[in-house]
């Protein structure tokens, strides 16, 4: 729902006032095109705002988008492949989605609050959270801070929860960490106690929709590796930070389109930034320096964060004299366990663009370990890091000098 927010003030049907319907996923198994809290909007005329699935089940959707709003109630619909019935509404890819559908009209009890999406239509701020109550209660609450959010101090929170506070400590264990990272997620609830006197009492169902800013990718090396890696860093949606100690490295051209381009001494800017808070534990950290006066003390600094990567360039023969310095330095064996050095996926990169891929990938395998299994870090294998048989080397690569 947080992606359709900004379109909300130019989509005619809402401008108009016209009565619509949310459909969200909040189930999703196999292969499917979008994730969970992906949604759509529907009209009572039938218009369309997003898509859940690229075309596989969004006429069927709009069918019982249309239904909710004319009986008022929201609604649990699952699709999936049925081999048996080729013509059946599903999902060709073989997954299976099921979507919650729900009324946006102020005169519902279950509905949406139309003035509420306005009001956070109106502004779009790059940090923010919407809550939403799935089950028959409904409502939502709108979060303008989710890093810093705490359930048990919002009374809006509280009141749509129904004021237990049993279910409101609850709600906070499982809550808080959704927000505090940035996630989407289902959160269920089982009721107030008191409410034993109710045969089969229902479970309370949230949805949980938060956005917190673009996480921090930084690059400490302004040489051929920093500046592929910027923009790869970029299409990966961080906010990219260059650092480089040399000014007449770091104030070439071709570092520009970082969105912050720094000339100071790498561990001396990471230590600043921390004690400013502007470092968080989605923070990427990538030193291609490849100079021990400057990767010591960096690798220091940043294996003392909560940080989501550290990786190093360097060859094996490098990576080894750069665990004896941080040793010496006093890093502890187990802040090294979480040190990627030689830096990257063992892809066979050598070129600087293939070494950003190497290194992208590697970052993305970090996030979803469970989906990397065959890809080998290079940290975790032996021997040259580079092919070395000229036969199988590009021209281009041919023009690389290898670093093993």
């Amino acid at each position: 729902m947080l992606d359709l927010m900004p379109s909300l003030g130019t989509w005619r049907p809402a401008v108009s006032g016209e009565r619509c319907a949310v459909a969200t996923i909040v189930a999703a198994g196999g292969s499917v095109p979008r994730p969970l809290g992906t949604s759509m909007l529907v009209s009572e005329h039938g218009d369309v705002l997003g898509s859940l699935s690229g075309g596989c089940v969004e006429g069927a959707v709009v069918e019982a988008a249309l239904e909710a709003m004319r009986d008022g109630g929201s609604r649990l619909e699952s699709f999936g492949y049925s081999a048996e019935d080729a013509f059946a509404v599903g999902l060709t890819c073989g997954g299976e989605l099921e979507v919650h559908i729900q009324p946006i009209q102020s005169t519902s009890a279950a509905g949406l609050d139309p003035a509420l999406l306005n009001a956070v239509g109106g502004g779009w701020p790059s940090s923010m959270a919407l809550i939403r109550r799935l089950d028959a209660a409904g409502g939502a609450v709108v979060v303008r801070d989710p890093a810093r959010f705490s359930v048990a101090d919002s009374k809006k929170l509280s009141a749509l929860l129904g004021g237990d506070a049993g279910v409101i400590r609850a709600a906070a264990a499982q809550l808080e960490p959704l927000l505090h990272g940035g996630r989407t997620g289902l959160v269920r609830l089982a009721p107030a106690e008191g409410c034993g006197t109710v045969p089969d009492p229902k479970p309370i169902t949230l949805l949980v929709e938060s956005r917190l800013p673009a996480a921090r990718m930084l690059i400490f090396g302004a040489n051929d590796f920093g500046a592929a890696l910027l923009p790869a860093g970029k299409l990966l949606g961080y906010e990219v930070t260059l650092c480089d100690a040399r000014p007449a490295f770091s104030s070439q051209g071709r570092f520009l389109a970082a969105d912050h381009l720094v000339t100071d001494w790498p561990h001396r800017y990471l230590a600043a930034e921390a004690a400013a808070g502007r470092i968080d534990s989605r923070t990427v950290v990538c030193v291609l320096t490849h100079d021990p006066k400057f990767d010591i003390p960096l690798l220091e600094t940043a294996l003392g964060l909560d940080l989501a990567y550290v990786g190093a360039m360097g060859s094996r023969r490098s990576h080894r004299q750069r665990i004896d310095g941080l040793l010496a330095c006093g890093t502890s064996p187990e802040a090294l366990e979480r040190l990627h050095s030689p830096i990257g996926l063992d892809l066979g990169a050598v070129t600087p663009a293939e070494v950003a891929v190497s290194i992208t990938a590697e970052i993305l395998a970090t996030r979803a370990p469970q989906a990397a299994r065959g890809w080998v870090s290079l940290k975790d294998g032996t021997g040259p890091i580079h092919p070395s048989r000229p036969e199988n080397r590009t021209p281009e690569q041919s023009k690389v000098t290898p670093w093993t």
